[in-house]
């Protein structure tokens, strides 16, 4: 399983960290975790136009009007 380590965290941050983590009755590593997992989840059938959208929100937004087609498409076959 991949592993991380990461240096030069704040004894603030550190504290922060373990006071949630007591809060959400599990470990700092085990809070950590869960943030991280938070913060790069897509939430389900978020395709990519929602995360652009997110990601352009983020930075200020930009106006950009496509009208989504009706119509669907098989998948393309790869193989």
């Amino acid at each position: 399983m991949p592993a991380i380590t990461i240096r030069n965290l704040s004894a603030e941050t550190h504290r922060a960290l373990k006071s949630r983590a007591a809060a959400h009755g599990r470990s700092t590593e085990a809070e950590v975790r869960a943030i991280l997992a938070d913060a790069v989840s897509v939430p389900e059938g978020a395709g990519l136009g929602t995360r652009v959208s997110r990601i352009a929100a983020k930075a200020g937004g930009f106006d950009l009007e496509i009208a989504r087609s009706p119509d669907s498409s098989d998948p393309v076959d790869l193989t």
